[in-house]
């Protein structure tokens, strides 16, 4: 039987199931099936689903006060942000609902900054090919991908796209008008590529001798997704401005602007704004998850598991050279470059009850919640192994049908 027509606006190419009810790393479907669930909402449930200490927090937050708008001071909000600027580089943050949002922020903010140090004319970034900073007029303009862009009239202006790695390339790309640079420290949509620490400490060094900004994308790498609860902190510098978002809810809407105070100095009364920012049930998760991710020792269990499945998936992709070329990443943001259609790859894994994303340069991305355990991670191994040889039986058969 055909699939109801839905109300809702077409623009996602849905798979045809849902889910009830999820409990750490599994997911079980409106059909009574389990699957492994190596998407983590893209890189959104770090703790997994129902994790008791989330649930309370939320539980408990809702029988007190949803929202009160930032017309009041909220408390959950103050202490999630002085949290937040002790275990980083910085000294204010805003607070918002989504990475995009987060994005827009940061870039106004370095826009504000050059205009109050009297250079209104440094309303330039430099981003980088290859890049998704979000959905929104501005955003898509600096991400600069045209299939993002196409039909929604002239891009928003002052963004420059370079390739990445090519430090010599972004010298040549500064104009007068330039004011900042903007990355990714892994580009999760373009392919889970790793931007080399070299090339980072070399793009510090440039803002720092040209008067630039830093902009850093940490929406999907961010709170321990890369073995590190950001990952700059891998790369020994820090930048001026950082967007977050997806894993510091855990689930429930939420992301952020973090800045020094030197670059948040233009962003006074009445420079920006949300409604639902910073609400009080946002914040008793974001704080909620830095509860869990700052205890001692979970990083330490991150990198650990990252290395342990790494490992197995190199003797994969050893295993199966045909199906599987590369395997790249940092932490458990992991990508397994497929030598077939990336979809025919998230097919079998998914027939095999495991849920990935795909992302660019046929790269399909594996994505666990944190509080993945051992165990759970050779179980995804088989179920990866299994996928891959299933394929290559399939493609054994279809040539011998047409030999």
């Amino acid at each position: 039987m055909a699939a109801a027509a839905s109300h809702i606006l077409p623009t996602y190419a849905r798979v045809e199931m849902s889910f009830e009810r999820g409990e750490g790393i599994w997911l079980e479907s409106t059909t009574g099936e389990r699957f492994m669930d190596f998407t983590s909402g893209v890189a959104v449930n770090a703790l997994g689903h129902a994790h008791p200490h989330l649930v309370k927090a939320l539980t408990e937050q809702a029988q007190k006060v949803w929202h009160t708008s930032n017309l009041y001071r909220i408390p959950g909000g103050e202490k999630l942000a002085d949290r937040l600027c002790e275990a980083t580089f910085a000294d204010q943050v805003f607070f918002t609902n989504s990475g995009a949002e987060a994005l827009e922020c940061s870039i106004k903010m370095a826009r504000k900054y050059q205009a109050v140090i009297g250079h209104p004319e440094r309303y330039r970034t430099i981003t980088f090919e290859g890049a998704f900073h979000g959905r929104t007029l501005g955003t898509i303009a600096a991400g600069g991908n045209k299939k993002y862009l196409e039909g929604f009239g002239p891009p928003v202006e002052g963004f420059d796209q370079i390739a990445p790695g090519d430090i010599e390339a972004v010298k040549a790309a500064i104009t007068p008008e330039t004011g900042s640079i903007l990355i990714e420290p892994v580009q999760g949509e373009g392919g889970v590529r790793v931007i080399s620490t070299s090339f980072i400490k070399a793009l510090r060094e440039l803002c720092d001798q040209r008067g630039l900004l830093l902009i850093l994308d940490e929406v999907q790498t961010g709170v321990g997704r890369t073995g590190e609860l950001f990952a700059y902190m891998r790369s020994g510098i820090t930048p001026d401005i950082m967007a977050i978002a997806k894993a510091i809810g855990g689930g429930f809407p939420l992301g952020a602007c973090l800045a020094t105070a030197e670059a948040a100095k233009g962003m006074t009364a009445g420079t920006h704004g949300s409604t639902y920012g910073g609400n009080p049930l946002a914040m008793a998760c974001g704080n909620a998850v830095l509860d869990v991710v700052l205890e001692p020792g979970f990083m330490d269990s991150v990198r650990r598991k990252s290395v342990l499945l790494r490992q197995r998936l190199a003797e994969i992709k050893d295993r199966h050279p045909s199906i599987i070329s590369e395997v790249r990443g940092e932490g458990l943001l992991i990508g397994l470059k497929a030598e077939l259609p990336v979809g025919e790859l998230v097919d079998a894994l998914r027939a095999e009850g495991m849920i990935t994303v795909a992302a660019g340069e046929n790269v399909v991305r594996l994505l666990p919640p944190l509080i993945i355990s051992e165990e759970e991670i050779a179980e995804a191994v088989q179920k990866i192994d299994r996928a891959a040889t299933r394929i290559e039986q399939s493609l054994t058969q279809s040539a011998r049908a047409t030999a």
